[in-house]
C-alpha cells in the first residue's frame, strides 16, 4: 500500500518537473512567411529587382520559397544557401562577406555562403528562422530581406 502511495505521488511530481525542462518558443507560421515574402517582393518590385526569396524555420528547413519572374536561376540556390547560413550561424551573412573582404576564409566553415542578403529572424532574442534574397546586389538583397523582417515585426508589434 505504501509503495502505491509513493508511486502515485511520483506520477504527480514527474509532469511538474518535466514542465520546467521544456522551453516555450515562437515559431514561424506559413502565413507569417508569406507576409514576409510579400514585403520583400514589394521592395524588389519598387526598385526594379528580380529576386528569389527563401524563408527557413529555426532548424534550417524550407518554410516558404518565392521566385520572381525573370530572376536568374542560380539565385534560387544562392538564396537557399544564404538563408541556411543565417539560421545556422544566427547572424547576417554580411558578416561572412566582410570576413572574406578582410582576407579571412570562412569558406572552411561548413555551410557558409559569404554573400550579403541572408538575415536571421530574431524575436524576443531568439532566432526563429531566417530570410534571404538573391538576384540583385548583396546590399539590395539584404534590403529586401530586411523589409520582410520589418513586416513581421510590425505585425508582432515588437522591435528587432
Amino acid at each position: 500500500m505504501k509503495s502505491l502511495i509513493v508511486a502515485g505521488l511520483l506520477s504527480l511530481a514527474l509532469p511538474l518537473a518535466a514542465k520546467g525542462q521544456l522551453a516555450d518558443r515562437k515559431t514561424l507560421t506559413l502565413a507569417a512567411a508569406k507576409e514576409m515574402a510579400a514585403a520583400a517582393e514589394g521592395e524588389a518590385t519598387a526598385n526594379g529587382w528580380k529576386l528569389a526569396i527563401v524563408i527557413l524555420d529555426d532548424g534550417g528547413h524550407l518554410l516558404y520559397f518565392q521566385r520572381m519572374d525573370g530572376v536568374q536561376l542560380a539565385s534560387i540556390q544562392v538564396a537557399q544557401a544564404k538563408a541556411r547560413t543565417a539560421v545556422l550561424y544566427r547572424r547576417a551573412t554580411k558578416e561572412f562577406a566582410d570576413r572574406m573582404a578582410a582576407g579571412n576564409t570562412p569558406l572552411a566553415m561548413p555551410e557558409v555562403m559569404p554573400l550579403e542578403g541572408g538575415l536571421p529572424i530574431v524575436v524576443n532574442g531568439e532566432v526563429i528562422g531566417s530570410i534571404a534574397a538573391s538576384g540583385a546586389t548583396g546590399a539590395q538583397d539584404a534590403q529586401a530581406s530586411q523589409k520582410g523582417i520589418d513586416a513581421l515585426m510590425a505585425r508582432l508589434g515588437a522591435g528587432r
